[in-house]
């Protein structure tokens, strides 16, 4: 993508936005599978849109509050490589979190505990500005720029292309 020319693509956008939210999702899933789902009898949504989960008082709680902030680490490294861009991190994290909280708000009413906050504060604040570091590594990584030279007859020749000494095979 070139940085220069920003078009202004609408798709391109919600695409990005429902990648990036079923990735996030998918990685949760997965974090919740290893860790809370070796803990408790059944999995369900409960884990993942209900507050009362998030608890610092029981294991299993400590254990959610893990894969929500493994699952923000995770989503960083997605949007390294869906959004590219640094000055657009804040923006797909916030957007992801906010649309976590409308679910959860659908799901179990309106979030009451602090520590639901917190964790989901902590993680939207750890996604974006792990997402723009790595961005921005990314970013101003160097160009390799190739040997420049100019073109002549020897450039033609297959053996000075290839760096062979043609001497060293005609000492016989």
């Amino acid at each position: 993508m070139f940085y220069g020319s920003v078009v202004w693509d609408p798709w391109l956008i919600v695409a990005q936005i429902v990648c990036i939210q079923c990735l996030y999702y998918l990685t949760l899933g997965f974090f919740m599978a290893i860790l809370v789902g070796t803990r408790v009898s059944m999995m369900s949504l409960v884990y993942f849109f209900d507050y009362a989960t998030i608890s610092i008082s029981t294991v299993t709680g400590w254990c959610v509050i893990a894969s929500f902030i493994l699952s923000s680490v995770a989503g960083a490294g997605f949007l390294l490589y869906l959004i590219e861009r640094a000055k657009k991190c804040l923006d797909f994290s916030a957007t992801l979190y906010i649309i976590h909280l409308f679910i959860c708000i659908i799901y179990g009413g309106w979030p009451t505990s602090i520590t639901w906050w917190i964790v989901n504060g902590t993680g939207l604040a750890l996604m974006a500005l792990l997402g723009e570091y790595l961005c921005i590594k990314r970013e101003l990584r160097e160009i390799p720029i190739s040997r420049l030279r100019s073109r002549s007859e020897e450039d033609d020749d297959p053996a000075v292309l290839l760096d062979i000494d043609l001497d060293s095979f005609n000492e016989d």
